[in-house]
């Protein structure tokens, strides 16, 4: 499985909307995880663990588990 043509950083749409109210937070963590090499971080907004999309392409294939920034998803 190809992942979706889009940078790492840039979340589908239907996961992490422009709307979402903690998106400029989650985006920040999500790249400060990612620059560290983490496997993931925790959610600004509940405290639970987040996979990076780095992760989860480095995985080579989507779990279909809905994952935040699963680099999988077009949309």
């Amino acid at each position: 499985m190809m992942p979706a043509d889009r940078p790492l950083t840039v979340p589908a749409a239907s996961r992490l909307g422009p709307e979402h109210p903690d998106r400029a937070r989650i985006l920040t963590a999500h790249a400060a995880a990612m620059e560290a090499g983490s496997a993931g971080y925790a959610d600004p907004g509940t405290g639970l663990f987040v996979l990076t999309a780095a992760w989860l392409a480095d995985r080579g294939s989507c779990c279909t588990n809905g994952c935040r920034h699963c680099p999988y998803v077009e949309q």
